[in-house]
């Protein structure tokens, strides 16, 4: 199969293991991200796919060519893959076009011409070829370390934060253009970020990695946010509430009502988590699991507000919790509020001993 195949990777410095045992694949087509905290080895997974780092155990096959295996060492520049570093790395004594033209030296001038004016056009930046990289915007930076990357028509293409050094405006629309010359070229594509709005935007595939050096998890975007297999993934996505309790009859009782914990013994001491977006207000408490709440602050995000609650009555009284709503809360309009908890966004946890 076309793409890239990473069997049983393993790799120390010193005593410290940061990778143990990691297999993967991203066929030739698809953006695959690995999301994690800093330090978890994400980095030093995709030097190693590059050649950058030397393989200390398992296999690396790029497109049913293996590439590092204990005996084979292919160097980066016979791997056909196209790297992009999250300072993009341009050489600021050569210009755009130069740039991206590096890498085509096996071609004649004619065809390398040709073929670095077409990346440039699928990057839209035809116009700024002859200008020099510090003459550039962060954004047109990073498109110009694109097309480089492109140019060669790479077997796979390697992201290392590249979108990290953006400002909040330009990384949406500079991501949104990267994904779509990504897509037309049908390359597989290895992507590390630790920001997961980012990884859910970019990805077809998620794979999270842990501090332990393991992938924890691995499904589409919308299989790691909804069913996070352990807490570390569930809080990997933001901030939670927490609610503890004991497991009855499948459920936990609670003041937003029973909530159910499927997959947890009757007796068992769990943690609740539950998303701030999971919980929802109203002004009129008539919807089953309504409770009744004091509203301590409000904060607009711009899209949407933080409200800070305090649980009135119940088990949970005198609690606070966070919640996430669309646009913004009026927190002097007075009257009562109510909160009531999403299930979708509720995951239960075994109390760590």
């Amino acid at each position: 199969m076309q793409g890239l195949h990473m069997v049983g990777v393993r790799h120390a410095y010193g005593r410290t293991q940061v990778l143990n045992d990691i297999s993967l694949t991203v066929p030739a087509g698809e953006l695959v991200c690995l999301l994690g905290p800093s330090g978890c080895g994400k980095t030093t997974l995709l030097r190693i796919a590059a050649g950058m780092e030397r393989l200390q155990g398992g296999s690396v096959t790029i497109d049913e060519q293996v590439v590092a295996a204990p005996n084979v060492q292919v160097p980066p520049e016979e791997r056909q893959i196209g790297f992009m570093f999250q300072d993009y790395a341009l050489f600021p004594h050569l210009s755009v076009f130069d740039n991206v033209a590096f890498g085509l030296f096996r071609l004649d001038q004619g065809a390398a011409r040709t073929r670095a004016m077409e990346v440039l056009e699928q990057v839209g930046m035809t116009h700024h070829a002859d200008k020099h990289p510090h003459l550039l915007s962060g954004g047109q930076q990073q498109r110009v370390a694109l097309a480089r990357a492109l140019a060669p028509k790479p077997r796979l293409v390697l992201l290392d934060e590249p979108f990290a050094g953006l400002d909040t405006n330009m990384r949406a629309r500079v991501r949104q253009q990267t994904l779509s010359v990504l897509k037309q070229t049908n390359v597989a594509t290895l992507m590390v970020t630790h920001d997961p709005r980012e990884a859910m935007f970019m990805a077809d595939r998620i794979k999270v990695m842990g501090e332990n050096g393991q992938i924890l998890q691995s499904g589409r975007p919308e299989d790691i946010y909804y069913n996070p297999v352990e807490e570390y993934v569930a809080r990997l996505f933001g901030p939670m509430n927490m609610i503890k309790g004991t497991v009855r009859n499948g459920a936990l009782e609670t003041s937003f009502g029973v909530l159910s914990v499927n997959g947890q013994d009757d007796g068992a001491a769990v943690r609740l988590l539950i998303r701030p977006e999971g919980i929802n207000l109203s002004s009129n408490g008539d919807q089953p699991g309504d409770t009744p709440v004091e509203v301590i602050s409000a904060h607009l995000l711009g899209d949407s507000s933080i409200v800070r609650i305090r649980i009135r009555d119940g088990i949970n009284s005198g609690a606070e919790f966070q919640a996430r709503i669309p646009g913004a809360f009026d927190l002097m309009g007075g009257g009562r509020t109510w909160a009531r908890v999403d299930p979708a966004h509720v995951f239960p946890y075994p109390q760590e001993q």
